[in-house]
């Protein structure tokens, strides 16, 4: 298998090299361009060479394009010919492995545009096309792609057209414009080192003000030299929890651990239980998203026993997922971080409030991408979907056939050979009282849930792939603050009125959803989370 893919390399490189030797012209000119753009043109051809060196054991993505089909489709498209080089040179660099997906779907990146081109709301050629793709696509159960799939193929193609596209409305400057198509998207197994010294070098960022990713790149420098030291030691762990008059050697080892991640003064090495203890152990569990009650846990221990060199491939997966990132509004907007399970309510840089959230369980993962909040629904239906039909809601209908009545719902008609089945508005909805709708093709929301105590746990991965909301109320007070006939007790009862109501925002509220398990916050502590969907493990085996 190597050998072939060397092979097919090999075929790629001469075939590029083809087309640079032939008539002494790199790149015919397209009908009516001026010789100043076939100047630029040339240049750009030559800016991204064909990049050796790479095949199966340290690409980035397992699956390799024909350049044949490159090429055909750039006639098929009738693509520009400068834009047509830098698609040639976006492969030349990646040695023409594909950029959006692995055999075993979509790459990170390939989620992270799309949510980028709909919030900057893109009007590149074929867009409703390649949307409809990406859609059926996204929502395909086990998708294993190809690289002889022609659906497969097509799609990557049309992907890269629309990112060269992008970038050149997005980077005018010739030199930036060829740093992102080089970097944004990842053609090569590095060690930690490498990536470290790669992110000083490349500072690629689709937001200019991309506070995120700047403060979560001085920690990567602060952790790497940590580890230059030698790193931490692992703690010992024996019980669930750790009574502090009986562990003072732990005590002394733990201040020790403190100590080295700056939550504990250098000063403080004794083996008592003291206060200054007491006060980094709830400085740890906050970094760590534990309940900050100071007691010191084996989860928590745990936590702090990943090596350093784990906790910089973290932060490193992190940051390629901030590259792509957006520059917030400057108005109001909402930030969910699923691994974090918490919802931000913010204005540009201000904070407006904070609020914990339920996500999707795994195999309901609930997806990355931005969107448009815009309606509230009040007393909501809960209109099941077809998968869950299908996987749940039919084997307790074969067993019960009064199980719809028990559980307040009612069979609307049928649609692809299965029953429509909704929820009746009541405070046994799943969605509670109240739900918040931005438009999306993977019929993603914001709802109230009537199963309140799930939000006392640390870990809150249970939903159908839905966000529950902890305060849904004081959302919509936010959301409807403008509006004088949304008072409180409009809200209230609206919300217990026991019939759905649909209020259309005057204007809509973006929406973020991300994945980041690790970040600094607001206070400047660097936050590290579970690796919930293991999307992290899975994108590591593909950087490192």
């Amino acid at each position: 298998m190597k050998a072939r893919v060397i092979l097919q390399l090999s075929v790629v490189y001469v075939f590029v090299a083809w087309l640079s030797a032939c008539s002494g012209n790199t790149n015919p000119e397209a009908p009516g361009q001026s010789g100043d753009s076939a100047n630029k043109k040339q240049s750009a051809s030559q800016h991204l060479a064909f990049r050796t060196g790479i095949d199966l054991s340290n690409a980035y993505s397992n699956l390799f394009l024909d350049s044949a089909r490159l090429e055909k489709f750039i006639d098929r498209e009738k693509i520009a010919a400068e834009t047509a080089e830098e698609i040639r040179s976006f492969y030349n660099n990646r040695a023409f492995q594909f950029a959006w997906f692995t055999d075993s779907g979509f790459t990170e990146q390939a989620l992270a545009f799309r949510s980028l081109y709909d919030y900057d709301r893109d009007s590149s050629a074929g867009r409703r096309q390649l949307d409809n793709r990406l859609d059926k696509l996204i929502n395909t159960d086990s998708l294993v792609p190809a690289a002889n799939d022609s659906r497969i193929v097509s799609t990557e193609l049309m992907m890269s057209w629309r990112l060269v596209n992008y970038l050149d409305k997005k980077f005018t400057a010739e030199e930036e414009r060829y740093a992102a198509i080089e970097n944004l998207v990842p053609y090569e197994k590095q060690s930690a080192s490498d990536w470290i010294a790669w992110i000083k070098k490349n500072p690629v960022q689709i937001g200019a003000k991309n506070v995120w990713y700047r403060n979560l790149e001085k920690s990567l420098q602060q952790l790497a030299d940590i580890e230059k030291k030698g790193g931490w030691d692992s703690l010992p762990v024996t019980v669930k929890k750790y009574r502090s008059k009986k562990n003072t050697a732990l005590i002394a080892r733990l201040k020790r651990r403190l100590t080295t991640a700056g939550l504990l003064q250098a000063s403080d090495t004794s083996a008592e239980y003291t206060a200054s203890l007491q006060a980094a152990i709830k400085k740890a569990q906050a970094q760590y998203g534990y309940a900050h009650d100071t007691t010191l846990t084996a989860g928590l221990l745990r936590e702090l026993n990943v090596p350093v060199q784990q906790r910089i491939h973290q932060i490193v997966i992190n940051l390629q997922r901030m590259i792509w990132m957006p520059d917030m509004p400057d108005k109001e907007y909402i930030l969910v971080n699923i691994p974090a399970f918490k919802l931000y309510v913010r204005k540009g840089n201000e904070p407006e409030f904070d609020m914990d959230i339920i996500t999707g369980k795994e195999g309901h993962s609930t997806v990355v991408f931005s969107g448009n909040l815009n309606q509230v629904v009040f007393s909501p239906y809960w209109n099941l979907t077809d998968s869950i039909v299908k996987k749940e809601i039919l084997s307790h209908l074969a067993k019960n056939k009064r199980y719809l009545e028990e559980q307040h719902m009612e069979k609307t008609g049928e649609r692809n050979g299965l029953p429509v089945i909704r929820q009746l508005p009541g405070e046994w909805n799943e969605l509670g009282k109240i739900k918040f709708l931005f438009p999306n093709s993977q019929q993603i929301y914001f709802h109230d849930t009537p199963h309140k105590w799930l939000f006392n746990k640390d870990q809150r991965a249970y939903s159908h792939g839905c966000i529950r909301l902890a305060e849904p109320k004081k959302l919509a007070q936010f959301l409807l603050k403008d509006d004088s006939r949304w008072t409180d007790q409009a809200i209230d009862s609206a919300m217990n009125s026991g019939k759905e109501k649909y209020v259309k925002l005057t204007s809509g509220i973006p929406v973020f959803i991300y994945y980041f398990t690790a970040w600094v916050d607001e206070a400047g502590v660097l936050q590290f989370r579970k690796d919930i969907y293991g999307h992290d493990t899975d994108i590591a085996k593909r950087l490192f």
